[in-house]
């Protein structure tokens, strides 16, 4: 007996509508390969294939819509292979300006001189981080467990996972030797092992690791479900993978300036990628900078905290094809000349969309000072 194939599904980009077929992502227009010859699927596919050609000869495009900017290039994350074991669909969505690793890369190379001093007072306190690893199940972990810090940047999430472990258990991921440098600084981490790598494709055996952590990385990746899936692979049957993030704005002014920046994804789309990855016993906490006094209708850089358990043992239910960006050590996949001149208008755009968020919270604290109560900032919720 052969062994049964997962089903595949494709999420019509225009219709938003799933249909089983073996799919390929092109851009804005869903290609789709099946037996069937009805009007609508050759259509379909007849216009896919203007589309991808238009997208090759141009190598970019610039379109403007109404909610904000959003440049797609379709030698980066154009076309995008999924099967889904879980029978959830995988939906590509805009990737946002500093949503790319190339941009990410040179917006830290200055961002880490400050974010330890300027920007987590405001958006990522150490009472957070507190409340957010909880959860992360890192209490009374054998003495020779593996922990990994994923996208630890600075070392400030994983200054708090130390206070759980000993610091010879844990390493630190990033693709950035400006953060990393900053986390060598720091005496109580001196003893952890810090590596330069890409979320999105970790180097680290499957089950080989007990607890996943990462804090602030999830927006920067430009395959959110990729960077899940791989935290699912390298994790042991029964180990837990925590990610603390974003959380999309409702306020229609601040929604522009996040959608412009980089990804702040809803609570469903956390819950829909942990699914799609396998884990099970799934876990969201809320949190929020005790100085907004619960005011959460902004976005927040830091307003999430989920948790997973990966109940057996191999790869991730969801199979992806090849990632759609390379890190800059493993060198710029994307190097078309069109690419390059938008390269700068792009991260300076992104850049001053960032300084939107900066600025921000002065106005949010001052304004639930004067008007608001103290509320409960810290909430859990289990999923499944």
């Amino acid at each position: 007996m052969s062994p049964k194939r997962p089903a595949a599904f494709v999420l019509d980009l225009v219709s938003g509508s799933p249909c089983s077929a073996s799919v390929r992502y092109e851009s804005r227009t869903c290609a789709v390969t099946t037996g069937e010859t009805s009007r609508v699927g050759r259509r379909r596919q007849s216009q896919a294939t203007v589309h991808a050609n238009r997208q090759a000869f141009f190598g970019a495009s610039l379109k403007f819509v109404s909610a904000g900017v959003n440049i797609q290039q379709a030698a980066r994350h154009a076309v995008i292979q999924a099967t889904v074991d879980t029978g959830i669909p995988v939906e590509p969505r805009p990737i946002r300006l500093i949503q790319h690793k190339k941009e990410a890369f040179w917006f830290y190379r200055f961002l880490s001189l400050i974010y330890d001093d300027f920007i987590n007072p405001f958006h990522w306190t150490e009472e957070m981080r507190d409340e957010s690893l909880k959860i992360a199940h890192l209490e009374n972990v054998p003495s020779n467990a593996v922990v990994v810090d994923v996208g630890g940047g600075t070392g400030f999430c994983t200054q708090g996972v130390v206070k759980y472990v000993r610091p010879e258990q844990v390493t630190i991921l990033d693709q950035s030797p400006h953060q990393l440098a900053q986390a060598k600084k720091k005496p109580e981490l001196a003893a952890c092992t810090k590596v330069e790598g890409d979320a999105e494709d970790l180097p680290f055996e499957t089950d080989s690791c007990d607890r996943y952590t990462s804090a602030g990385s999830i927006e920067y990746w430009p395959e959110p479900q990729r960077g899940i899936a791989e935290a699912y692979r390298v994790l042991k049957p029964g180990g837990f993978a925590t990610i603390i993030g974003p959380v999309r704005p409702t306020n229609p002014f601040s929604k522009f300036w996040a959608d412009l920046w980089m990804l702040f994804p809803t609570e469903e789309e956390y819950i829909r990628w942990y699914k799609a990855a396998g884990f099970t016993d799934i876990q969201i906490k809320y949190i929020t900078p005790k100085a907004y006094r619960g005011i959460r209708s902004h976005g927040l850089i830091m307003g999430l905290t989920i948790c997973g358990r990966k109940p057996v043992a191999g790869l991730p239910k969801i199979k992806l094809g090849p990632k759609s960006e390379t890190t800059v050590q493993e060198g710029d996949a994307d190097t078309s000349l069109v690419s390059k001149l938008l390269f700068l208008p792009r991260f300076l755009l992104g850049v001053a969309a960032g300084a939107y968020y900066a600025i921000l919270p002065l106005f949010v604290i001052a304004y639930a000072r004067l008007f608001l109560k103290e509320s409960p900032v810290y909430e859990v919720k289990n999923i499944s």
